[in-house]
């Protein structure tokens, strides 16, 4: 059982699937520092690709992605078309890589035609050696049919991530997302016969109308449709950055105490249901990769959040795509419009972004460490002294013991673990008001 400690979940944090976070992105890089890394890479690096699909058939009030209606057509087949255009422009800049995972991700990949999803994978193997690359997709339920289904199937997709959410009908209707449990089950199905071997169920909590019971009657129907995996996410809203959240009722979100009870909820349901505990969110079945990766030591943390991606460099492909690279985090256009039109001009789409420095490589390897194995060593960070300071209320309650210069959290510090590594975060002194809850 997990304790509260309300005064140390006081302070909004990120979710660390990067560092330096998105927030510290600024508009001070562009193509040229895309070119150049390209050109770093050595031949023979195993990459991984990321495609961002920025379409959705309905727009959930509670999103934060990048994404638009998916309501035109010839909006859709032109987007294709420049991101064909991107993979050619990139492939054109790199010698001898290797690809091990393909990721789609939205928006909705499903927003876009089957047929059109199969051009792009196709453009993208026929540029770049992907013997043997794991193929993954974001899938909506709402409108997934058999010809989707089937496009799976062809392309030799293996996994596919749900968006699941809730299964309340009440809680649906207030995020602007709803989706007959009916509509989850058919997907499953149409996906298992398709052959895709890992299934992921995105879930929430700290949602509008959302209760225990409510959280603890979806859990049950989702367990009960045998997902490999679960994410198990807490709603952020933060309506000053995400305008659709405005549509949200307010008043009708759970207070802090309450998130804590839902998260610790879904941590002891799943658990006791077989599947093992990935970082301080996901969920696995033992047999299954992710799983497998926590135990061994090699469960890693990037922009798709905890993964066996064992990858150093991503690159990512599509308006606001963001691509990482050991020494530098750099995005892409989110306006679909410019994007476009710089792809057209025949260069690179980089607007935003960051240069690391070595020091904010050692902090995000600490911070890593910290949320994916429980334990870091912090001898080579310049504020040591600093950082313990920091982390005396959790020392006191058990939740961390030091060793020399290594931090190890304990058991019960699995719901603490962002705010714990936000004590090693440079640019997080003083707090910001910018995230959403710690938990």
């Amino acid at each position: 059982m997990w304790t509260y400690h309300p005064e140390l979940l006081a302070t909004p944090v990120p979710r660390y699937t990067s560092y330096p976070t998105a927030a510290e992105f600024g508009d001070d890089v562009g193509p040229v520092d895309m070119e150049e890394a390209l050109a770093a890479i050595a031949p023979g690096t195993v990459v991984s690709l990321y495609l961002h699909i920025p379409y959705c058939r309905d727009i959930c009030w509670y999103c934060g992605c990048n994404t638009g209606a998916a309501n035109r057509a010839a909006r859709l087949a032109t987007y294709v078309e420049r991101l064909e255009r991107e993979i050619a422009l990139v492939a054109q800049r790199v010698r001898g890589i290797r690809v091990g995972r393909i990721a789609f991700g939205g928006g909705s990949p499903n927003a876009i035609p089957p047929a059109a999803f199969l051009r792009l994978v196709e453009s993208v193997r026929t540029a770049f050696d992907c013997t043997d690359a794991i193929l993954s997709v974001e899938v909506d339920p709402r409108g997934f049919d058999r010809d989707w289904a089937g496009a799976i199937g062809r392309a030799g997709v293996s996994r596919v991530s749900l968006g699941v959410q809730t299964l309340d009908p009440q809680v649906q209707a207030a995020i602007g997302r709803v989706q007959p449990s009916e509509d989850i089950r058919r997907t499953t199905a149409l996906l298992r016969d398709a052959g895709v071997g890992s299934i992921n169920f995105d879930l929430m909590y700290g949602l509008p109308r959302q209760s225990e019971q409510s959280l603890r009657a979806s859990i049950v129907e989702s367990i009960a449709m045998g997902p490999d995996r679960l994410a198990v996410f807490g709603y952020a809203h933060v309506p000053h950055l995400v305008p659709r959240q405005r549509r949200i009722v307010a008043d009708g979100l759970a207070g802090t105490a309450e998130r804590f009870a839902q998260a610790a909820l879904a941590h002891r349901m799943l658990v006791d249901a077989g599947y093992a505990p990935v970082g301080f969110d996901h969920f696995a079945r033992p047999a299954d990769a992710l799983a497998q990766a926590a135990a061994s030591g090699g469960l890693r943390r990037n922009f798709q959040g905890f993964t066996e991606d064992p990858a150093e460099i991503l690159i990512g492909l599509g308006a606001s795509a963001i691509s990482d690279f050991p020494d530098r985090i750099l995005q892409t256009e989110k306006n679909t419009g410019r994007y476009g039109m710089r792809i057209d001009a025949g260069t690179l789409a980089t607007c935003r972004g960051l240069r690391r420095s070595p020091e904010d490589r050692l902090r995000g390897r600490a911070i890593e460490t910290i949320l994916t194995r429980g334990t870091t060593d912090l001898t080579a960070l310049s504020d040591g002294a600093d950082i313990r300071r920091r982390l005396t209320p959790f020392e006191r309650y058990g939740l961390i013991a030091w060793e020399g210069n290594v931090l190890r959290l304990s058991e019960d510090a699995l719901p603490y673990a962002r705010v714990i590594a936000r004590s090693l975060d440079a640019y997080r002194q003083p707090a910001s008001a910018r995230f959403s809850h710690a938990v």
